[in-house]
């Protein structure tokens, strides 16, 4: 029991890094990037290029795979997505998955269709157990690894919403663009530099998550919805709603596929269903508190 819980918080605390970025350019930026997957698989397959091609080491490559997924969301913010802003979220919407379809094509000829892993250092393999009998504890070290970036990441974004000058500056050009230009904040930097963070922690969640979610071309499809039900269960107003949302869904997939694995995905759905049925607008945004 135990293990499966920590299997579940790992799990969730994956997925809620991978949704972190959707989720800030939706609540913040109110806008639908549904390609976000594509920039977690870049990270990936950064990850994967540079431990096997070039001889890196594992550490070495997580920032790596940030950087690369930062820099190509900064670019594509500037060329493709800003003229994108004030179009409606139809529009939106079908934008970003024609970049899907194009990213997951361009993937496919230049790696393959493959599925692709890669080995993870020595010193992250194995499992540490706690207790004995049906209360044992059963951490991978992977597993474990991955909770503790992902807290830090969590408290470290936290911080720089709450208690930084770029968190204010960031607020105030969603509260009203046009003021916050007045007021001599630069708009369209603090926007472009909020998108980049966004692609850079996808980035970095897809290359943690290649030895446990595994990774091909078609990786933005099989968990776009996913990162759609982190955002819209727990809102995106802040970032405890995504934490809590992710966190619900891995110990539900977790959960549902070890004891009823045939029904696994029809449990993460009815929770989903069920949560915004009782608040239709997520756990933890402005308009359910009300």
């Amino acid at each position: 029991m135990l293990t499966l819980i920590f299997d579940g918080i790992a799990y969730g605390m994956l997925l809620f890094v991978l949704s972190l970025g959707l989720a800030v350019t939706m609540g913040l930026m109110n806008f639908i990037n549904l390609a976000h997957g594509a920039f977690a698989m870049l990270g990936g397959y950064v990850l994967v290029v540079l431990m096997r091609q070039q001889g890196w080491p594992f550490l070495a490559c997580l920032p790596a795979a940030f950087v690369a997924a930062a820099l190509v969301g900064a670019l594509a913010e500037r060329t493709l997505y800003r003229p994108m802003y004030k179009r409606p979220h139809l529009d939106q919407v079908l934008f970003s998955i024609g970049l899907t379809f194009m990213a997951v094509a361009a993937t496919d000829y230049f790696m393959g269709s493959q599925q692709v892993n890669v080995q993870t250092p020595g010193w992250l393999s194995g499992r540490i157990e706690l207790g004995s009998g049906d209360w044992m504890l059963g951490m991978g070290r992977y597993r474990l690894f991955i909770v503790v970036v992902c807290v830090a990441l969590a408290l470290a974004l936290q911080a720089i919403l709450a208690f930084t000058r770029f968190g204010s500056r960031l607020r105030a050009a969603v509260d009203d663009p046009r003021v916050a230009a007045g007021l001599g904040i630069p708009v369209d930097r603090v926007f472009l530099l909020t998108f980049a963070f966004g692609s850079g922690l996808a980035g970095l969640g897809g290359a943690l998550g290649v030895d446990v979610l595994g990774l091909d071309p078609s990786f933005p499809f099989k968990f776009m919805v996913y990162f759609l039900i982190v955002c819209s269960v727990g809102g995106t107003s802040s970032i405890t709603g995504p934490l809590v949302a992710a966190l619900l869904l891995g110990l539900a997939d977790v959960f549902g596929k070890y004891y009823v694995p045939k029904l696994g995905g029809f449990i993460v759905y009815g929770l989903m269903i069920a949560i915004l049925l009782w608040r239709p607008q997520g756990l933890f945004s402005a308009m359910a508190r009300k």
